[in-house]
């Protein structure tokens, strides 16, 4: 245990001292940022108002940046330790792989979410500041549905980073798979699906396998418990889940899948040729 919380607290240094944690801070600090001076905090969209609004388009502006940000900075951490040689180095110490792996994984799940939340934390003040209603609720599923987020992507990104033995193609890999799963929350499934006359059970299905797209019907439900938006598909989803069922299936999938590929991911840097 100590080992591991000392490589996740040198993980966390090293991180806080480099550019794209400035840049990534910078990023979503920027965003609620410009939310506010745009007035959405003061607008009615949709029947939003306040914080909720807020909320609605920040949480639907993470879902496209914080995955990519998570898996690009995290793909170097395994990639690139083995390219710069510093294998060799790490062997000649006395900490083991487990604690390397996971306290790295731990410091830099620490580091990407880091700014999420206190970007949140900063719609929050700004709400209360106002006068304006916060519904509490929604900022804590909210930041739930960033951790499981988060964490999912983290566990692909260590992944990749494992399986790839440079840091340009592991950088590589990480956008392909981001691309990948940001097409197919529309694009891919619904035109090529449906064209191949799948039913819409199967379809929807399939859907729910993208963590990208079980996070933003999650975000949809809680301001929207009947997902209009989602026309017919809805009935499958509330049928099936209801409310409550689903908000749990959207926390709990993408932290086991985050889990299932960390998990492989050490299997293979355990058996690996590390040097």
């Amino acid at each position: 245990m100590k080992h591991l919380l000392l490589t996740a607290g040198a993980d966390i240094n090293e991180s806080l001292r480099s550019r794209w944690f400035l840049i990534y801070t910078l990023i979503f600090g920027g965003i609620v940022v410009g939310l506010f001076v745009t007035g959405l905090t003061e607008s009615r969209i949709m029947g939003f108002t306040g914080l909720s609004r807020l909320l609605v388009t920040y949480l639907q502006i993470t879902m496209a940046v914080l995955p990519l940000f998570v898996l690009i900075t995290t793909v170097r951490s395994v990639a690139g330790d083995r390219e710069a040689g510093i294998f060799e180095y790490l062997l000649s110490l006395p900490v083991g792989l487990a604690a390397w792996f996971w306290g790295k994984m731990i410091g830099r799940f620490v580091v990407v979410f880091l700014p999420v939340v206190l970007a949140m934390l900063l719609a929050v003040l700004w709400a209360a500041t106002k006068g304006a209603d916060i519904p509490w609720r929604q900022v804590l599923i909210y930041t739930a549905l960033l951790i499981a987020l988060a964490w999912c992507f983290l566990g692909i990104g260590m992944l990749l980073s494992t399986l790839a033995r440079s840091a340009d193609v592991a950088q590589g890999s990480a956008f392909m798979v981001w691309l990948f799963l940001l097409l197919f929350l529309d694009l891919i499934l619904l035109g090529v699906m449906t064209r191949e006359g799948i039913s819409s059970e199967s379809i929807i299905a399939i859907a729910l396998a993208n963590p990208l797209q079980v996070f933003r019907t999650a975000s949809m439900m809680l301001f929207d418990p009947q997902l209009v938006l989602l026309g017919p598909s809805a009935y499958v989803i509330l049928d099936n889940f209801g409310e409550n069922g689903y908000l749990a299936w959207a926390l709990a999938y993408p932290v086991a899948v985050g889990f299932l590929c960390s998990a492989l991911g050490y299997f293979l840097f355990k058996r690996g040729d590390l040097p």
